[in-house]
């Protein structure tokens, strides 16, 4: 699935998309903690789901900074984003990590864009930047793990 999140016309509006999105990509951390089978996996994964929930509690100050909705759950994409992860599961720990990078794809994309946000004040870019890194770096491990296991 292609992300949207990124091409708001207002700021307010952008960190509300990203909570959503972060909410769902939680969901689908969580979904793919309990199927993986391999504990070390699953421990990094968890370690990941932490910088995601970093990201909300950032993205939360934000909102309630710029008069901003702050979602307390995920939004329909998460059914989409979870979804994904048990389809994988019937085919094993590789198939699940291939699914998380597909959401990672997602998540990086909506960074980059955020990132270079026209109404983004410098302290919000420079956090965009830094959850840009975080999420690059959890889709270059899902990918490289992917393909290992």
């Amino acid at each position: 699935m292609v992300t949207t999140v990124g091409n708001e016309t207002t700021f307010d509006k952008l960190v509300t998309d990203l909570i959503y999105l972060e909410r769902d990509a939680i969901a689908a951390y969580d979904s793919s903690i309990e199927r993986l089978s391999d504990t070390a996996l699953s421990d990094q994964v968890a370690q990941f789901r932490q910088d995601h929930m970093q990201h909300l509690d950032v993205l939360t100050e934000m909102a309630a900074e710029a008069g901003a909705e702050a979602p307390t759950e995920g939004d329909a994409k998460q059914m989409l984003t979870t979804g994904k992860i048990a389809m994988a599961d019937l085919m094993g720990d590789g198939a699940i990590l291939k699914a998380m990078k597909t959401n990672e794809d997602d998540t990086v994309m909506a960074y980059e864009r955020a990132s270079q946000h026209e109404n983004a004040l410098p302290k919000s870019k420079a956090f965009f930047e830094k959850a840009l890194a975080d999420e690059t770096r959890h889709r270059e491990w899902m990918d490289r793990m992917s393909q290992q296991v």
